[in-house]
């Protein structure tokens, strides 16, 4: 009930930032709804292609979503085998090559696009909202929507949906000088009933390793961790501690613009005699930024220009608390 009214905000609010536009941008935003509900309601089965950088990936995907809420399969078809089972609750990640299920509490229910329903009318603050050209993909007839980002510190985006229902077909990341620096595009789809058979692991996993990786709400400024200024546009969206079997705790802060996430984790380096120093690392969209502080290692990352990581990573900061 509660994700219902949260969607129905959502179209509420984006209604009132359209009319307040031009008529392209409120066309843009429209089908930016379209596409939000889209991928939360509709069931469907295809193959996708994932590029990132240099690196290109093929998997099938598989959803069913019902009065129960949605079940999602994702095999992937390259490289060493991999399925990823999402339920409401959980997300379970099947590796036949080490005979182990890793196990994990599922905390953020968006799906792709990742958009937050009651951050629609604020896209508009942080991006230009316009309708791009029709296209035709997978063999459907699709319409599009570019989002360009009207600082440095985020990515844009061009986002192309099946002109009958919605369905999110390809997406594009694109840097400031326009360049590609991450795609996904369905190569084949079919939307409506999925047989549930579908989404059963394909092999029988009885004996296999079970690795359960615990998740609960954190307080990280109750613990003497602090972070400075947000990025313009971004705010926290929610911080928790993961924890692996007996390894030690890592926390967790996510932002949102309302699109794009940036993590902040911070994990303890005990028993490390060299000294951490900053780095920044890529692939494609996404970007890592590491420093030490206070014995610990803050590592940032996220779909987000290197130098907007830089800057969140650089105002946390550890206080005894008192």
């Amino acid at each position: 009930m509660k994700r219902a009214i949260g969607v129905l905000v959502a179209v509420a609010s984006l209604a009132g930032a359209a009319h307040a536009q031009a008529p392209a941008a409120a066309e843009g935003m429209s089908l930016l709804g379209r596409i939000y509900q889209a991928t939360e309601k509709l069931s469907y089965t295809g193959t996708f292609v994932y590029q990132q950088g240099d690196r290109v990936e093929t998997s099938r995907i598989s959803r069913i979503y019902g009065p129960a809420g949605e079940l999602e399969k994702i095999e992937v078809l390259d490289g060493p085998q991999r399925e990823i089972l999402r339920t409401r609750d959980t997300i379970k990640c099947f590796l036949p090559e080490s005979q182990t299920i890793k196990v994990e509490k599922r905390v953020d229910q968006r799906a792709f696009p990742a958009m937050l329903p009651d951050r629609f009318a604020d896209l508009a603050q942080n991006y230009t909202v316009s309708r791009g050209e029709p296209a035709r993909i997978a063999g459907y007839d699709c319409e599009s929507v570019v989002l360009t980002p009207k600082d440095e510190l985020r990515y844009g985006y061009k986002l192309w949906a099946d002109t009958a229902t919605g369905m999110l077909l390809r997406a594009r990341t694109f840097n400031s000088r326009g360049e590609t620096v991450e795609q996904f595009s369905f190569t084949q789809l079919a939307i409506g009933n999925v047989p549930r058979e579908r989404l059963k692991p394909l092999r029988a996993a009885r004996n296999w390793r079970v690795e359960h990786a615990s998740v609960s709400p954190a307080n990280l400024a109750g613990s003497g961790w602090f972070l400075g200024a947000e990025l313009p546009g971004f705010r926290k969206v929610f911080e928790l501690t993961r924890r692996l079997g007996e390894s030690r705790p890592v926390n967790q802060v996510v932002y949102s613009d309302g699109l794009a996430a940036v993590s902040v984790f911070i994990e303890p380096l005990a028993g490390r005699t060299e000294a951490v120093r900053p780095s920044v690392s890529s692939l494609g969209a996404v970007n890592m930024y590491t420093r030490e502080v206070a014995n610990h290692l803050v590592t940032v990352v996220g779909e987000a220009p290197a130098a907007s990581l830089q800057r969140i990573g650089d105002t946390v900061e550890y206080r005894r608390p008192q």
